[in-house]
């Protein structure tokens, strides 16, 4: 394989294209465990009826764990933003349709979202009392088990030529509720500073669905919580600065 082509650099991770293949090469020292993971969170979500790019293997080059996929030809949607902005509003409501599509199915072999959201919050900078609040808020919360992809944002959204829409990064995907899912993406518009995107996305989102703007406020303190845990200072700040923005029901 030859890695000359990059085509995205990430937090610990580099992705390159060669031919037919598209290589994401961790960083040295990346754990083993969560590189197999990622790979088998693919593979199982592979057959959920939408489209995602083939696992083809995992290997070693040069000492870094790396997961070899199938390359897609095409731009992500939020590149096809910048782009042609005069359909923006095509973009989003092609995003959000997509979105409520992975949030309908199931896939029963992958993790449960609760308990990640638990393990998360016990890590989060936060002091006990508003700690035991938020496990027994998450443990209250409806359950679910839906698809739950876990990053899901424009950039990780490729249409290809024939104007498929390809899902990329599965690394954090889970089995949950699918409201937590959609305020993890409003979340993740406010971190990318799009906040307008944040806005026009939970609405169109809502008015899809025929869910309540509150019933996916009510996520939004947990699934902060849950996020800070990630990402810079800066970042931990922002979040941790939402969980104490609804009160409790």
């Amino acid at each position: 394989m030859v890695l000359e082509r990059v085509i995205a650099v990430r937090n610990s991770k580099t992705v390159y294209r060669d031919g037919a293949n598209c290589i994401k090469v961790f960083d040295e020292g990346y754990s083993k465990a969560d590189v197999l993971n990622e790979a088998l969170n693919q593979a199982k979500v592979e057959k959920i009826g939408i489209c995602i790019p083939e696992i083809k293997e995992v290997c070693k080059i040069d000492g870094k764990w790396a997961i070899v996929s199938e390359y897609i030809k095409g731009n992500t949607i939020e590149r096809l933003m910048e782009l042609e902005p005069e359909k923006k509003d095509e973009y989003l409501e092609q995003f959000v349709s997509l979105h409520m599509d992975i949030l309908s199915k199931t896939c029963p072999n992958l993790n449960r979202l609760k308990d990640k959201m638990n393990a998360q919050i016990t890590l989060a900078d936060i002091d006990a009392t508003a700690r035991y609040d938020l496990h027994a808020r998450v443990d209250g919360m409806p359950r679910g088990a839906n698809v739950c992809h876990g990053d899901f944002i424009p950039s990780n959204v490729i249409v290809a030529e024939d104007g498929r829409p390809f899902v990329i990064d599965w690394a954090h995907v889970t089995q949950g509720n699918p409201l937590a899912d959609v305020a993890r993406t409003y979340l993740l518009f406010w971190l990318g500073g799009n906040i307008n995107g944040a806005s026009q996305y939970l609405d169109l989102y809502c008015m899809k669905s025929g869910v309540s703007k509150q019933d996916v406020q009510n996520w939004m303190p947990v699934v902060a919580a849950a996020q800070s845990t990630k990402g810079n200072e800066k970042e931990r700040e922002f979040l941790l600065s939402w969980v104490n923005v609804f009160e409790y029901n």
